[in-house]
């Protein structure tokens, strides 16, 4: 089905799992992007997904879906999302899958680059820091266009326990995680507020409120896995909103995972506050 939008904001999501169909459905919904491009190594199911979508059409924005095998889908892509990967299980930390997904990568990044060297990586594959190292590096893209969803999700549980402790909108909250979207995380307590206002100010027993509430965040990504086996809902409007701050030139903040510089001149991926537009990081 043809788009009626009058501007082309075309996405291509690679691998239509859990997280990759939940992504396009969550963008149908949104209706930021004109275009939708599901590939996967399974034609079959990604034109099923795409048909699916397709049959909602008449309750959601118009939007052109096509879906296949082949990379040529990502020509003309502002934004490809990789979420393509082998996924953690319960138990298992992120890192494990660090070697199976390296090989994947080292498969479908050059054919992304092949097809379309204009466009912005979003990288969603765990371990997901060494695998937007691991993009950057295989792209030859700039680093401004090569990132991973980073800790933004982690912040977005973080504020959402504290909102819950504090019964306040987590909207309302200013906290971040950062570091690895992983076990080594962190939260930036020493600036975090409500309002402007500092945690001590909501609780007499700060510190230990503070270690719960990180342990909390640290170890629901396992408690979701284990109780419905992966975790793809919430991702999948965190890349949403990722996607449209970028299409739509917003400026806004996220904890994106992207390549930074240690003391040393040595490049690495970790998350921090950076802004998006357009054009993809333009301040950390």
């Amino acid at each position: 089905m043809k788009s009626n939008l009058n501007f082309s904001n075309k996405v291509a999501i690679i691998g239509t799992g859990f997280v990759g169909s939940t992504t396009a459905y969550s963008l149908m919904l949104d209706g930021i992007a004109s275009d939708i491009a599901l590939i996967d190594k399974d034609c079959k199911i990604a034109r099923g997904h795409a048909l699916d979508l397709e049959h909602g059409m008449q309750f959601t924005n118009s939007a052109n879906i096509v879906a296949g095998d082949s990379f040529e889908l990502v020509e003309n892509a502002k934004i490809v999302i990789v979420t393509a990967g082998s996924a953690q299980i319960s138990g298992q930390p992120r890192s494990e899958l660090l070697k199976t997904n390296v090989n994947i990568f080292k498969k479908i990044i050059p054919e992304i680059a092949k097809y379309n060297k204009d466009c912005i990586l979003l990288i969603v594959t765990n371990p997901l820091d060494v695998m937007t190292y691991v993009a950057y590096k295989l792209s030859g893209f700039e680093k401004c266009k090569v990132f991973g969803s980073g800790t933004v999700l982690d912040t977005s549980r973080l504020r959402y326990l504290m909102g819950q402790e504090f019964k306040i909108s987590p909207k309302d909250i200013n906290a971040y995680i950062l570091g690895e979207h992983g076990d080594s995380q962190f939260v930036w307590w020493s600036h975090a507020n409500i309002a402007g206002m500092p945690i001590a100010n909501f609780s007499k027993d700060e510190k230990e409120l503070l270690n719960k509430l990180y342990k909390k965040v640290r170890d629901s990504v396992y408690e979701v896995i284990d109780k419905k086996g992966a975790t793809y809902f919430a991702i999948a409007t965190v890349i949403t909103k990722m996607v449209r701050a970028i299409l739509t030139n917003q400026a806004r903040v996220f904890t994106v995972s992207s390549v930074i510089y240690d003391n040393d001149g040595k490049d690495l991926c970790v998350s921090i506050p950076t802004v998006l537009r357009t054009g993809g990081i333009c301040q950390v």
